[in-house]
């Protein structure tokens, strides 16, 4: 019976052992499990960081080509405005002189005007007094009154000449204006074909390359 019972002590102690190592591996198996759960973790988050530093990158040289294309722009209209700025003060140029002959032309119409009110004037004068002129028999003043009467028209004929020759004048102006508009759009269009020689130079070698290389690959297929 003692010996029945030393046995069934054994018996337990080894269950309670193996029950023990049980719970042991079962525990190393969850710090195990724990353990790849972590690292599952920190691979995820190292590829999510991965993921935003690749799309930050992107977004980086996409402001980058943008900011090139900008200054590229920027370039390109400031050469425009360099191209078109002789232009613009020429067309300046000629507005002014435009209005400064219109100055003149208005400045002489007025005197042409005022004249023709002073002959008006004198006429009506001249009729108005020239019975009593007869009557007192004053041909003096009468002659001088005719004679003032032709200054008048001479100045008022020597006006009209000024003014065809300022009309003449303002029309050379124009047609040289006109002249110097069209000399300088034919150097702005040789600027222009200067500035895109270089392109069309690249792209003919670049169509050259692309035939030679079609002619390569022929001779290749031929052979």
């Amino acid at each position: 019976m003692l010996l029945l019972l030393l046995l069934l002590l054994l018996l337990l102690l080894l269950l309670i052992l193996i029950l023990l190592l049980l719970l042991l591996l079962l525990l190393l198996l969850l710090l195990l499990l724990l353990l790849l759960l972590l690292l599952l973790l920190l691979l995820l988050l190292l590829l999510l960081l991965l993921l935003l530093l690749l799309l930050l990158l992107l977004l980086l040289l996409l402001l980058l080509l943008l900011l090139l294309l900008l200054l590229l722009l920027l370039v390109l209209l400031l050469l425009l405005l360099l191209l078109l700025l002789p232009l613009l003060l020429l067309l300046l140029l000629l507005l002014l002189l435009l209005l400064l002959l219109l100055l003149l032309l208005l400045l002489l119409l007025l005197l042409l005007l005022l004249l023709l009110l002073l002959l008006l004037l004198l006429l009506i004068l001249l009729l108005l007094l020239l019975p009593l002129l007869l009557q007192l028999q004053h041909l003096l003043l009468l002659l001088l009154l005719l004679l003032l009467l032709l200054l008048l028209l001479v100045l008022l004929l020597l006006l009209l000449l000024l003014l065809l020759l300022l009309l003449l004048l303002l029309l050379l102006l124009l047609l040289l204006l006109l002249l110097l508009l069209l000399l300088l759009l034919l150097l702005l269009l040789l600027l222009l074909l200067l500035l895109l020689l270089p392109l069309l130079l690249l792209l003919l070698l670049l169509l050259l390359l692309l035939l030679l290389k079609l002619l390569l690959q022929l001779l290749l297929i031929l052979k």
